[in-house]
C-alpha cells in the first residue's frame, strides 16, 4: 500500500496509469495539482468564480467516469485543459442555445403580452424543453446535445462515441420524435434551428 506522500513524487503519467486502475488517492493527487490552475484558467473566461468552480467540478466528475476511455496521447496536463477548454466552449454554447430558444419564444408567441409575461413563459419554456430532452434515454440524449447543443456532424458524433454514424442517425430521429411528442407539433421547428 503506498502512502499519501508517495503520490507527490509520481509523474502526472503514472498518476494516470493509477486512476485507470481505480486508485482513488491517485485521482485526489491529480485534484491537488491541478485544482487551483484550472479554476484559474476557467475563472479568465467565464468572470465567474462559483461557475468556474462548477464547470472544473464537471470535468473532474467526467475524468473520474470515464478514467479507463480516456487517452492521453500528448501528455495529461494537455488533455485537462483541452477538456476544460471544452467544457467551458459547451456552457457558452449552451447558454446561446437557451436563448436562441427564448428569442424564438419571444418573437412566435409573445409580442402582444407584457414584458414580465413574456419572461416567465420563456423561462418555463427552456425549462419544459430542458426537463424533456433530459428525461430521454442516455444514449438518444447524448446524440440529440452533441448534435443540437455543439452543432457536430453525424459523423463528428459516431466518432466521438465510437458508433456507427446510423446509430447516431437512428438515435437523433427518435429523439425528434420523442420531443416532438411531448412537446407537440408546434414545438418542432424550434429544434430545426
Amino acid at each position: 500500500m503506498r502512502s499519501l506522500a508517495d503520490y507527490k513524487d509520481y509523474s502526472d503519467a503514472q498518476l494516470v496509469d493509477l486512476l485507470r486502475a481505480d486508485d482513488h488517492s491517485a485521482f485526489d493527487e491529480i485534484l491537488k495539482r491541478y485544482s487551483a490552475i484550472l479554476i484559474n484558467f476557467t475563472y479568465r473566461r467565464v468572470a465567474d468564480l462559483p461557475l468556474a468552480e462548477d464547470l472544473v467540478n464537471d470535468v473532474w466528475v467526467d475524468l473520474w467516469s470515464k478514467r479507463s476511455q480516456y487517452a492521453y496521447a500528448n501528455g495529461f496536463e494537455a488533455f485537462i485543459f483541452t477538456a476544460m477548454r471544452n467544457r467551458v466552449l459547451l456552457h457558452f454554447r449552451r447558454g446561446k442555445i437557451t436563448q436562441r430558444y427564448i428569442d424564438h419564444f419571444k418573437a412566435t408567441y409573445c409580442e402582444e403580452h407584457e414584458s414580465s409575461d413574456l419572461l416567465i413563459r420563456s423561462n418555463d419554456l427552456s425549462a419544459l424543453i430542458e426537463k424533456e430532452i433530459a428525461a430521454l434515454p442516455i444514449k438518444m440524449r447524448e446524440v440529440f446535445e452533441l448534435s443540437r447543443k455543439t452543432a457536430m456532424s453525424r459523423k463528428e458524433i459516431a466518432e466521438y462515441l465510437k458508433v456507427p454514424e446510423n446509430t447516431v442517425k437512428t438515435n437523433m430521429h427518435r429523439a425528434l420524435k420523442t420531443l416532438k411528442t411531448k412537446l407537440g407539433p408546434v414545438m418542432v421547428f424550434v429544434f430545426m434551428i
